[in-house]
Formats: structure tokens, C-alpha cells, sequence
């Protein structure tokens, strides 16, 4: 815990956050994120919106702080570890990333979700850690 950089660890937690705002604006993937959840814009704005970021927020960062640990610094040596920086970070953030992708895409299939409901939650999911892992990689 004591070689984890908490302050990269706030950064990439807030970007993740931020990317989601991005992600599923109309602009980008908003429209059919929502045509896939056959639900209204009346709707999504009609949710409780500091339950909804809140926990959002609070989940980026423990998102953050997992891969954190994942990236941390052992006690002692370790001959033939990676080095943690901008790169591993990256490609740490993607391997998690595919794991969180197969997870929603399992869910998905049992729920009979598409394709392209598939790819646009766990896109996301990918590209936030690859940002996340990315940050915390660089920040050393």
C-alpha cells in the first residue's frame, strides 16, 4: 500500500469518470446506449443524480485503486517483473479491461442483449482502464 501513488490513483479514478461522461454523451455512444436499454433521455434524466454519479464516482476510484495494487511496487525484487510505467500501465489497464469485457458480455448473452449493447459497455470499460493504467503507469 505504501508504494501506491494516491494521487494518480484520484486522477485516473476522475478520468474514468469523466470518459463515461464522454462515452455515453449523445454525441458519441448516448443514443444508442439508450436505444439498446430501450429507455428514453426523459428517463435517464429522471434518475436520482447524485445516487447515480455518486456511486459511479466512488466505483471509478475503487476501479482505480484495484489496478493501483495490481501495479504496486513488491517489498522486495522480483527478477524479471515488468517495470511499471506509462506502458505496462496501459497494458496492465487492458488485460483487466478484457476481463471486465468478457464479464459484461457473458451477462449480455444471458440477458439477450446485442452485440452492439455488448460493445458499447464493454468498450468503455476497456478504454477507461487503459486510461486508468496509463496514469498510474506514468505517475511513478
Amino acid at each position: 500500500m505504501s508504494s501506491i501513488n494516491w494521487l494518480a490513483v484520484l486522477v485516473a479514478g476522475i478520468s474514468a469518470f469523466v470518459l463515461g461522461g464522454v462515452w455515453y454523451s449523445p454525441a458519441l455512444f448516448g443514443k444508442a446506449w439508450m436505444k439498446e436499454n430501450k429507455i428514453t433521455m426523459e428517463e435517464v434524466q429522471s434518475g436520482n443524480k447524485a445516487k447515480i454519479f455518486g456511486w459511479a464516482f466512488i466505483l471509478s476510484l475503487i476501479m482505480a485503486a484495484n489496478l493501483a495494487m495490481f501495479l504496486a511496487e513488491p517489498k522486495e525484487p522480483c527478477p524479471g517483473a515488468p517495470v511499471v510505467n506509462i506502458s505496462w500501465g496501459a497494458t496492465a489497464g487492458f488485460l483487466a479491461g478484457i476481463w471486465v469485457f468478457c464479464s459484461i458480455a457473458i451477462v449480455g448473452l444471458f440477458e439477450h442483449k446485442t452485440a452492439r449493447y455488448i460493445f458499447i459497455n464493454g468498450g468503455y470499460c476497456v478504454i477507461a482502464l487503459v486510461l486508468m493504467g496509463a496514469i498510474i503507469g506514468a505517475w511513478r
